[in-house]
């Protein structure tokens, strides 16, 4: 049983929901969401609310039920505000730049790391900080990690790319004798 699925989601004002059969769209004062969802569970609105219920009695109808329900709720609030991950760069040298529609990384490689950045996407460079911002928060936090993955920090001195509420756990480095 799924402790997310058996709640009802709330539609808040201004947001319209339409659901045909397993294809939900929501639209909101940001934009609109379209996804379509396996028809292991069964998507209804009703005055309260969206209210989501398993199909099939199986071990995977469950957890869809609870995954469904967790997605409808991100597209909601995706719809209403937007999601952000902040991203920090540290070392010497090392710089971020959005140039058109890409990111352009210089991150103590011998080439710089140009990144497209995807549709419905948005990206801003402060000094040191990435902020990627969408209402599409699986589109938001796949192209961070991304640009995570060009240079994660290493443990020794922190130098790579890392996210603002990311705690780096250091070591120590050769003693000399």
């Amino acid at each position: 049983m799924s402790r997310i699925g058996k709640q009802k989601i709330e539609i808040p004002a201004g947001t319209e929901i339409v659901i045909d059969g397993t294809k939900v769209s929501v639209k909101g004062k940001l934009g609109e969401l379209t996804r379509t969802f396996k028809d292991v569970v069964k998507i209804e609105k009703s005055e309260e609310g969206i209210i989501v219920n398993p199909t099939l009695d199986n071990k995977f109808a469950n957890a869809m039920w609870g995954t469904v329900a967790s997605h409808i709720k991100n597209m909601i609030s995706g719809v209403n505000d937007k999601f952000v991950k902040t991203l920090i760069i540290e070392g010497v040298g090392y710089r971020a730049a959005v140039s058109g529609k890409n990111l352009n990384l210089k991150v103590g490689f011998s080439h710089d790391v140009d990144m497209e950045i995807p549709e419905g996407i948005e990206v801003e460079v402060e000094k040191s900080n990435i902020k990627v911002s969408g209402i599409d928060k699986e589109k938001v936090g796949l192209f961070a990690s991304k640009v995570r993955l060009v240079k994660k920090p290493e443990p020794y001195k922190g130098k790579g790319i890392r996210y603002s509420d990311e705690t780096i756990i250091r070591k120590e480095g050769k003693k000399a004798a």
